[in-house]
């Protein structure tokens, strides 16, 4: 069942260093809400309410504004977390209707052990750690799933392969690496070694006839 996020916010009516500054101190976070061609609103919410939303999965999913007692959608589009502390000191929200095509990026998820990790101590390297894609507002996944489970050594996905639900498209890419499953440095090392005690010199037949030019 999809889950419902919900967030209170309150209009600002100061703005500037000195009131964020008074905000934070009252345990809330100053944020801007724009989108669908109305003036910016600066606004204010519970910070640890916002926070427990980003920890549910809202960063990736539809939010029901609360706002002077009337309703709105958003997505929370930029998080500003105090570098020390990492409480959020700022968000970006988007408004968006329920069934609007956004463009969003969502995290990856690799599902399984790859074959290439399990039976032959390769590491699995996740090359891009989000997907750029386009779909409808209250249907985005809060990430993309991809299975890995039968690469082997020396073998990847890529953005075109990776799944989408219905309705969906991929923007980033098709042909970017998103995970790849390659030797370990250990196993490396041990191939080059094997590489190097194989190669032979070509044999010199005694009495053969040089080739033309060649020094006798």
């Amino acid at each position: 069942m999809t889950q419902e996020f919900k967030l209170a916010i309150q209009r600002r009516r100061e703005t500037g260093t000195t009131s964020s500054r008074k905000l934070r101190g009252e345990g809330k976070a100053p944020g801007v809400l724009y989108g669908h061609g109305g003036e910016p609103a600066h606004v204010a919410f519970d910070a640890r309410a916002f926070d427990d939303l980003l920890h549910r999965g809202a960063r990736t999913a539809l939010v029901t504004l609360t706002l002077d007692g009337k309703s709105d959608t958003a997505l929370i589009r930029e998080v500003q977390r105090d570098p020390v502390t990492r409480r959020v000191v700022h968000a970006d929200l988007q408004r968006v209707s329920a069934h609007e095509s956004v463009r969003t990026r969502l995290p990856i998820a690799a599902i399984g052990v790859a074959l290439g990790v399990k039976e032959f101590g390769g590491v699995m390297d996740v090359m891009i750690h989000e997907l750029e894609v386009e779909g409808p507002a209250d249907r985005l996944p809060d990430r993309i799933e991809i299975d890995v489970s039968a690469l082997g050594i020396h073998e990847h996905v890529t953005a075109g392969q990776a799944p989408l639900p219905p309705g969906f498209k991929m923007l980033t890419p098709a042909d970017t690496i998103v995970v790849s499953i390659e030797s370990s440095k250990t196993a490396h090392s041990l191939e080059e070694s094997a590489a190097a005690t194989t190669e032979q010199a070509v044999p010199e037949v005694i009495g053969a006839k040089p080739a033309e030019g060649a020094p006798e």
